[in-house]
């Protein structure tokens, strides 16, 4: 999909019932994040987008094209689980006006994410600042 400038790309925030599982599947395939989630068992995504409580998102024509995924108390922390964008509209400041929207919607909160290898170059030029204190644990699998 080739991106068409002549219709405008609008963004808002979406409640995770309002999303479809298969839609939001495409992006993250589109986009390069496919790899490092789990497509394979859509319940597993659908359980991710109904655990999430701040979705910000970007329609062109009326079909998904991005989105950035969080979970945020809106008053310390928010944690930016996912930014992803179709490839056919990156490099277009798309991922950062959901980020932009993801902070307005949560002003006092800090925004944390754990970057894609290909992207730890990105973050620093629209204003993050590297931590060297971030751990994490991997998943118990039962």
């Amino acid at each position: 999909m080739a991106s068409d400038t002549s219709t405008e790309v609008t963004f808002s925030i979406a409640k995770p019932a309002d999303l479809d599982t298969d839609a939001v599947m495409r992006v993250y395939e589109t986009s390069g994040l496919a790899e490092r989630r789990p497509l394979a068992e859509p319940g597993r995504l659908r359980n991710m987008l109904d655990g999430s409580n701040l979705i910000a998102v970007a329609h062109h024509s009326d079909v998904l094209i991005g989105i950035a995924r969080s979970i945020s108390d809106f008053s310390y922390a928010t944690y930016l689980s996912d930014i992803a964008v179709d490839s056919a509209y990156q490099r277009q400041g798309i991922g950062q006006e959901l980020i932009r929207l993801t902070g307005e919607t949560a002003p006092q909160a800090k925004i944390i994410l754990l970057s894609a290898p290909a992207a730890v170059e990105y973050y620093p030029h629209i204003g993050f600042t590297r931590h060297q204190s971030a751990w994490t644990l991997p998943a118990r699998r039962n």
